[in-house]
Formats: C-alpha cells, structure tokens, sequence
C-alpha cells in the first residue's frame, strides 16, 4: 500500500487553549489564551459578544450573561496581542480568525471576564422574561417542576438566579406542585446540580431576579445627513438636528427611559411606547459633546426594575 505524508503546519499565532480563572465556577473567569507555553489574558476591546458565544460553547456552558473588563482580576502574565473575529458558530476559540490590534496597549483593569449561563438545565417559566417564572429543571428527558420546603425557598431562589445569570434573588413566591420533586440547597451552590434532591413533592416556587429587563439598545438617528463616522466613533457637524433614540425587546408593556447625559447631570425622560422613546435635539452644538445612555425603569411583579444601555459616545464638530 501506498503510504500518505501528511504534513501539518502551526500558526505561531494561534492559541493552543483557553481557560477561565478565577471565577464563581466553572462557566466564568477571566478568559485567558496558551501560547508559545504561557498564558496571556485577553484585552476587553479584543473580544466581544460572539467571541464570548463560542468560549461559552466550548466549556460547554449556557450563552454569555456578562462580559465585562475587569470582573475577575488582572492576569499575571502577558497580554494576547490580537483581536479574535469569532462569527458565532465556531466550535473552539482557536477555530475563530484572528486580527494584528489596532492599538498595542490594553490598559490594566481591562482583562476580559466572562459569565456564562450554566448548562441549560433549569429555566424559568411563565414570567415574560429568562428571569423571572416557576423553576423547571430538565430531567430524565422532560422538564419537571422544582419544589422546595418554605423555610429553604429563598436559599433555592439564589442558586437559581446565580445560575441563570440573572443576578440577585428579588422575590419568591409559591408555584403549582405537580410533576415535581423537591430540592434542598443552602445558598452557597453555583448551580442547583450541587444541590440536594428527593422525588417527595414539595410545594413549587416562583423566582423573579433582578436582571429581569433586557438591555436597551441605544442608536441615533440624523435626518439631515448631519452625522459622518470618525475616528472616535460618530462625529455630528454643529447646527444639524439630530435623534437618539432608546428602544427595548417587548417583554414586558409601559415603563419608562431615562436618557442620561455624562457632560452634566442632565436626565431627559419619557414614556416607551411600542417599547421606544425618541429624544429629539434640534440643532448640535458643543454642549451636546459627550456620552450617552439609555436607562429603563419598569414596575413589575411589585418591583421596580431598570436596565442600562452601553454607553453612546458623540463627538461635535464644527461646519
């Protein structure tokens, strides 16, 4: 027989592995890349949403819930010197193409970290958001309804809005019994996998967590073509009007935004109709310099909730 040579190449610049240090569990950590023997973190501003969906995918682990510089620690080591171009659908972070960085510096304290959900096993059903509803868990092919004790239900609560990505536990309330079993945690857990369980029924649960609003999304709008792409970001020429517009996912109806402006203590506010609101400035000047972002405020469950926007940076310039 005829014997093959396969001859196989390295990219010296691709990484051999990722990990996630230091954080809650195993689906968050400071994303940190092995390369040429050592591990290097990755800057924030190299690394976004759909490179998260694919270190997310590759651990195994549920979507990104945050991704934010900072969140566990500085690295010790190196920083990665190139940006990763992730599509989404990669099976392994070292499958993505990757790009020389524009800028070569990452200052300190902007080392990605990234939560991820938890393998998505236990849900929330029935609340108008991934945040809030009766807890199900996945079992043996169906999902079942959850069930704790009274005295142990806020400590199940808290386990199951960590695992969710969903931030803090705001309020418990009694669910339907059926199809359960009952789950005994005592708070400290990462996922409701560590925690104890019988097939007895045990009274359900509803959960609703802080993170129950989606993020608005935040975008301007210029209908006199007064808006043209810098180097910073957009650039507004002075005199033009223009629109900054903040907007919503339709979870939940009514609610508010607060259009918050960082060159002064300005808070402009309406009402979201059709999950939108419009805040209208007739004619830019230097004064309108600066960033911007969307707060919104609604009042569900018997809580007030409120999720932010990115920030919005726009620059003025003259005629």
């Amino acid at each position: 027989s005829s014997k093959k040579l396969i001859e196989c190449s390295t990219n010296s610049f691709s990484p051999e592995s990722v990990r996630l240090v230091d954080g809650a569990g195993f689906c968050s950590g400071r994303v940190e890349v092995k390369s040429n023997q050592s591990w290097a973190s990755v800057c924030e501003a190299d690394f976004d949403r759909q490179d998260a969906e694919v270190v997310c995918g590759e651990f195994g682990c549920g979507a990104p819930a945050a991704l934010q510089g900072g969140l566990y620690g500085e690295g010790e080591g190196q920083t990665w010197d190139k940006e990763f171009q992730c599509k989404g659908n990669e099976s392994l972070l070292l499958d993505c193409d990757t790009s020389d960085r524009e800028n070569n510096t990452c200052l300190p304290g902007n080392a990605v970290g990234l939560t991820c959900s938890e393998p998505d096993d236990v849900r929330l059903v029935g609340g108008g958001s991934r945040c809030a509803g009766g807890v199900e868990w996945y079992d043996q092919g169906e999902w079942r309804t959850v069930g704790a004790d009274d005295w142990n239900q806020r400590d199940v609560a808290v386990v199951v809005c960590r695992q969710l990505g969903c931030g803090s536990t705001v309020s418990v309330l009694p669910g339907n019994t059926t199809r359960g079993f009952g789950v005994y945690c005592d708070g400290s857990e990462s996922s409701l996998r560590e925690c104890s369980r019988s097939y007895h029924l045990r009274p359900g649960l509803t959960v609703i967590c802080s993170d129950l609003l989606v993020q608005p999304d935040i975008f301007l709008t210029d209908p006199m073509g007064g808006v043209f792409r810098g180097h910073q970001g957009p650039e507004m020429f002075r005199g033009y009007n223009f629109t900054i517009t903040c907007s919503t996912q339709p979870q939940y109806p009514g609610g508010s935004f607060h259009l918050t402006f960082t060159g002064s203590n300005r808070t402009q506010t309406q009402p979201a109709v059709n999950h939108s609101a419009a805040f209208l400035f007739p004619a830019a000047d230097y004064s309108h310099q600066g960033n911007y972002r969307c707060v919104y405020d609604n009042y569900v469950f018997s809580h007030n909730f409120s999720s932010e926007s990115e920030l919005f940076s726009l620059t003025i310039t003259g005629n």
